[in-house]
């Protein structure tokens, strides 16, 4: 169990578990409908005033169009960050409001809401719980489970946990080929009706795009400013729970708040990325309460000095988590394929 301490008033610093933290942040859980909207109109102005800017600039030079479209990723990202709100049903007190503007946004960013809503419900209910891998996670194997794979098995894990391919070829199969599908829900019609409603929306879009512009609007704009966003979302997805001392254990031994609050970083960054991000670094507070809507997840840490200083990682301490790639049960800790091979040879 992961205790924690805060004080609040003139108390005294109290000893808080991660059940007890669930509690005390469900006062933190209504949104304030003028600030979502407000957050919402000002991402939206600018990606769409982006965008239109980088078409202007088309006319004399795609070098600052490609540029301008660099800068929107920022604001695609944020956008995603919203209809991650909307898929928790904290962004707006209304469900239906909520699916709606998710939905909407999910043609832009290129991801059917409905289908990401509920893998990603998966990934709340069962991040760092050995047993239930495979759906909205980034996929870890334990130091045993790699010892007993063929060689070839090996290869394809330790490829596929390059971080090349994770944040090089795997944002863009991620965004423009896998989200196309319901993948792992094909059994639903709702997931279907999801996946292929955005493709069609997502679809004209485009067409719409290129029999006005042609392929340069969709090269030098579409293209750049979706591809730096999906970069830039893998990698916040990665740093939140692939560290060092993070969570995981076995399905009996499981527990959702103690892997909340264990297995969920909070990543320090400067304010402009924080603000970019929605404050997606705040993760393990938004992991312990998932309903609390982004802008209010800093006035939990203004409240919470003991939540301030739980798995705090900087930017320069995350570049290190690249280099992790396997669970070991014994020590409790990610390791590297160099550091699990001295554990494999006994050499530790």
């Amino acid at each position: 169990m992961f205790d924690q301490t805060t004080q609040t008033g003139g108390e005294q610093p109290e000893a808080r578990n991660a059940r007890e933290w669930v509690k005390l942040l469900a006062a933190y859980r209504d949104p304030n409908t003028r600030r979502s909207v407000l957050e919402l109109s000002v991402t939206l102005g600018a990606f769409v005033g982006l965008w239109g800017l980088a078409w202007w600039a088309l006319s004399f030079s795609p070098f600052l169009a490609v540029f301008l479209s660099l800068i929107n990723a920022g604001f695609l990202l944020r956008l995603f960050a919203i209809q991650h709100d909307c898929g928790h049903g904290s962004f707006f007190a209304t469900r239906s409001v909520n699916d709606w503007i998710g939905r909407l946004l999910g043609v832009v960013t290129l991801t059917p809401y409905d289908v990401w809503k509920r893998t990603h419900s998966v990934h709340h209910n069962s991040t760092g719980n050995l047993g239930r891998r495979g759906m909205g996670d980034i996929h870890t194997k334990t130091v045993a489970e790699y010892k007993a794979l063929s060689r070839f098995d090996r290869l394809v894990y330790r490829v596929y946990r390059n971080p090349v391919v994770l944040f090089g070829f795997g944002p863009a199969y991620l965004f423009f080929f896998q989200n196309r599908l319901p993948l792992g829900l094909t059994e639903h019609r709702q997931f279907w009706i999801s996946a292929m409603a955005t493709n069609a929306v997502l679809g004209l879009w485009l067409l719409g795009v290129y029999m006005i512009g042609g392929w340069m609007p969709l090269l030098t704009i579409f293209v750049p400013s979706t591809l730096l966003a999906a970069t830039l979302g893998m990698w916040l997805f990665y740093v939140q729970h692939q560290f060092e001392t993070t969570h995981w254990e076995q399905d009996e031994n499981w527990h959702m708040h103690e892997a909340a609050l264990e297995g969920s970083s909070h990543y320090v960054m400067p304010s402009v990325l924080q603000w970019f991000s929605a404050n997606i670094g705040i993760h393990h507070v938004h992991h312990l309460n998932s309903r609390i809507p982004f802008y209010r997840l800093t006035e939990v840490l203004d409240d919470h000095a003991a939540l301030e200083d739980s798995n705090r990682m900087t930017i320069a301490e995350s570049f290190q988590n690249a280099r992790l790639h396997l669970w070991d049960e014994d020590s409790r800790t990610l390791v590297s394929f160099k550091e699990a091979r001295l554990i494999i040879n006994g050499q530790t």
